[in-house]
């Protein structure tokens, strides 16, 4: 695929999501402003840390006052599903979360997952949100990284429909 930029400034509309079973669920990332619509694959583990980010941000934009930390709209929370068809521009291989004090916006900058070896510079999607579309964000995603499998009380792995093989139930643990 050849090198995009897609700079989303302000985006009207941000969420993330996962489709599919746990354990099988494919994350996507999507921002959508105007007619134009970018959706993006990628892991739990950028959404959880995203989400983790947010709060950090918004609590230190609030001087460490979590009462006033910006909530979402009921609203907008239960508006946070994917719009289909889900067409990827690419998948990301970093994600970071940044701040303009000048605008008072939050963005997420997603950069493509390269092949290795793979010399051309990645494309890149910049989505920039207000602190009250982040904070809905960053809810919708801890519910949507919580809502996978369930984790084992005895070892913390997570455990499949199919079965679990339990380090700790066998007398091993690693």
């Amino acid at each position: 695929m050849p090198y995009q930029v897609f700079d989303l400034n302000p985006v009207d509309r941000i969420t993330t999501n996962a489709v599919g079973d746990p354990g099988k669920r494919v994350f996507y990332l999507q921002a959508r402003k105007g007619s134009r619509l970018v959706t993006l694959i990628c892991e739990k583990e950028h959404v959880a840390a995203l989400a983790m980010a947010i709060d950090q941000v918004l609590l230190s934009m609030a001087e460490g006052n979590a009462d006033a930390v910006v909530e979402p709209d009921a609203a907008v929370l239960q508006s946070m599903e994917l719009e289909f068809p889900l067409d990827p521009a690419f998948r990301t291989g970093q994600v970071n979360l940044g701040y303009d004090q000048a605008t008072e916006r939050l963005v997420i900058i997603a950069y493509e997952l390269l092949d290795e070896g793979d010399d051309s510079p990645p494309s890149v999607a910049r989505f920039w949100a207000t602190p009250a579309q982040m904070r809905a964000f960053s809810v919708h995603g801890q519910e949507v990284v919580t809502a996978g499998r369930p984790l084992c009380a005895m070892c913390g792995q997570p455990m499949d429909p199919e079965g679990h093989f339990c380090p700790r139930k066998n007398g091993h643990h690693t």
